[in-house]
């Protein structure tokens, strides 16, 4: 929908006085630089107040999986509110949360079967750690409070979910947060010979960085953790044991990991590194949660990270892709395991939102889900994942892309200052770069993405599970112009 100059303006105008946007910086807001209005959106693009088409290769923000415009989806929220418009799931229920649950639970590894409704990620993230805390007081280990997640990650907003989060420049205006987190190196393999140091001396000359059965540090040298995959990851894995045995065994509750990790830029998990996690949290009995408030719901090509990778976690979380978006919904799963003591006797989870599982997001969700079903969304990103990433990892002829990683629909560009030595730009010049280049080149140039710099500055792409070839290749022609430009601006 195209605005007239007139209308445009009064929008702009009560934009600027009334409307608070997150994550955003008002005042570059004036008179002569104005808010970016999306109006409309469909299949793969969207348009802005002007009537300017934009490639949305973000999925708005990694949720419109089944695209724009689906006439269905909003049939069924329509068909819903005159049905019922609303009704809480606080001791009752409705025949939506129902349904939904035990789809979702069809879908879930192993016996993640019990659905708690959010209405977002960052609440499903907060639910799973009262969860967890309130597992091991019911099961007779009250002190199994603590949660430990990585360094960069993201969790969410709420203060626990915050707490979980790994970056440190999104807490501390915010602080004090909820106490007992801690943070472990994550899995950038790009990064890896960072972590040198002492600690990864010990841990080789220990035997865990070899075959226990086989080591022998007499004859054997040591391996830098950048130069074999496996072994990074079975180092990775190996310090949340470390995390969990420095804090205390009893006073660890749970583990927060994504799949592949989006802060810093798409980090997938190493060959063994989830197997390897799964058998620490056993030994300890920590429960492990796959945040899969981006992953789960085809990022990956399955509808649930986890099963992607081979692991059976304890609980998941997810948001975004369950209702493409056109409707907000979130859930925290939990195994049967998990939900076992709340069953006994007069126990109760005292915890809830108004409009988790909401009739109308949860009609919606269902309807997803069957477009998923009916077009294969999951084995469209299968059989173009591999297309999407050799397309994309042209651009690594650019002196300015150090890396390209991620997996399905969800990549990563790590932009370097200096491609042979990695040398990454330091604050002022991630600022000049991003924000004061990329991100409105990109958008003027018909391409809406996301350029961050919450660990070494990123372009993020992760477009709708609907995209093909023909997306890949503009995708791929748009940031050839604009980072070849800003490779000459350095």
């Amino acid at each position: 929908m195209s605005y007239s100059d007139e209308d445009y303006d009064l929008l702009q105008k009560a934009g600027k006085r009334h409307l608070w946007m997150h994550f955003s910086r008002h005042g570059v807001y004036d008179d002569a630089h104005d808010i970016p209005i999306i109006t409309k959106g469909e299949g793969m693009y969207i348009w802005d107040a002007k009537g300017r088409k934009y490639l949305d290769a973000l999925a708005g923000l990694f949720v419109v999986q089944a695209g724009h415009g689906r006439e269905e989806l909003a049939q069924a929220a329509a068909k819903q509110a005159k049905e019922l418009s609303f009704f809480p799931i606080w001791t009752f229920a409705h025949p939506q949360a129902i349904q939904l649950a035990e789809r979702i639970a069809s879908y879930t590894p192993g016996d993640l079967n019990r659905v708690f409704f959010t209405t977002g990620g960052g609440e499903a993230v907060e639910t799973a750690w009262k969860v967890a805390k309130q597992y091991f007081k019911l099961t007779g280990k009250p002190l199994k409070t603590k949660a430990i997640s990585r360094q960069v990650a993201y969790h969410g907003t709420p203060h626990g979910a915050l707490s979980i989060t790994g970056i440190p420049a999104l807490k501390e205006m915010f602080e004090p947060l909820v106490p007992s987190t801690v943070h472990v190196p994550n899995t950038n393999f790009y990064r890896a010979d960072d972590h040198t140091g002492a600690a990864v001396t010990s841990w080789f000359s220990d035997g865990r960085g070899t075959d226990a059965a086989t080591a022998d540090d007499s004859h054997q040298p040591h391996p830098t953790l950048g130069s074999d995959l496996e072994t990074f990851g079975r180092w990775a894995a190996d310090q949340i044991e470390e995390a969990i045995l420095a804090e205390g065994p009893d006073t660890v509750a749970a583990v927060f990991l994504e799949p592949v990790q989006n802060a810093g830029g798409c980090f997938p998990p190493p060959p063994g590194y989830f197997q390897r996690v799964r058998e620490i949290c056993d030994r300890h009995d920590v429960l492990l949660v796959s945040d899969e408030v981006i992953c789960a719901f085809g990022r990956l090509g399955e509808m649930f990270g986890a099963t992607k990778f081979g692991y059976v976690p304890d609980i998941i979380t997810c948001a975004k892709g369950l209702t493409s978006g056109y409707s907000p919904l979130g859930a925290m799963i939990a195994s049967d395991r998990v939900m076992e003591p709340f069953l006994e006797g007069t126990n109760s989870f005292a915890h809830g939102y108004t409009f988790g599982g909401h009739p109308v997001s949860a009609a919606v969700a269902m309807a997803n889900l069957d477009i998923f079903e009916r077009e294969d969304l999951n084995g469209n990103v299968r059989r173009n994942e591999g297309a999407f990433r050799s397309t994309i990892e042209k651009l690594l002829d650019l002196d300015i892309v150090g890396d390209i990683r991620g997996d399905g629909y969800f990549y990563g560009i790590e932009l370097v200052k200096d491609k042979a030595t990695k040398e990454t730009f330091d604050d002022a010049e991630s600022e000049k770069l991003l924000r004061g280049f990329l991100s409105k080149a990109l958008f003027t140039n018909g391409l809406y993405c996301r350029a961050d710099d919450r660990g070494d500055p990123v372009i993020q792409l992760a477009p709708p599970l609907i995209a093909d070839q023909g997306h890949f290749e503009e995708m791929e022609q748009i940031l050839r112009s604009v980072l070849t430009e800003a490779q000459n601006l350095l």
